[in-house]
């Protein structure tokens, strides 16, 4: 049983760079999923801004974007909390990352038109996790903002 708690906070160490590459793109991935989800409905809008978003930001072709999307709805459906994929975004993203990453989900949040605040909840949350600074999580949402 130890064995298995440790497991949650060890990565593996002789992970090739593919799959270093492929679990912070699984993890930027679910926390996208998850703001699409916050508000409890997620939308086709949501849905094609998070597949739109990840392309651009992770420089994928659609078809490697589509899977990542449904391998990381598994991980989010399973996941009992945001900490298995902050501590991803922590270990390997540096602060420009980690503000892209935040930019991108409000982006998902506005992307049907409507910020819940369930989705403006979830987004501080992650923000604070990955030690965003608050202005910097304030000005990300601004520029989200439609007009």
């Amino acid at each position: 049983m130890i064995n298995a708690l440790k497991s949650l906070f060890i990565l593996p160490a002789g992970d090739s760079q593919e799959e270093h590459s492929q679990r912070v793109h699984l993890a930027a991935a679910a926390l996208l999923i998850e703001t699409a989800r916050a508000d409890f409905t997620q939308d086709a809008e949501e849905e094609a801004a998070l597949e739109r978003l990840l392309c651009s930001s992770l420089a994928l072709p659609r078809e490697e974007v589509h899977a990542l999307v449904q391998q990381a709805s598994g991980r989010v459906d399973s996941a009992t909390s945001l900490y298995e994929f902050t501590r991803v975004i922590n270990d390997h993203y540096g602060p420009a990352e980690k503000l892209e990453l935040i930019a991108s989900m409000w982006q998902v949040a506005y992307a049907d038109g409507d910020l819940d605040k369930y989705e403006e909840h979830l987004i501080r949350q992650v923000a604070e996790l990955t030690y965003v600074p608050h202005q910097d999580y304030i000005r990300s949402k601004l520029d989200a903002k439609p007009d």
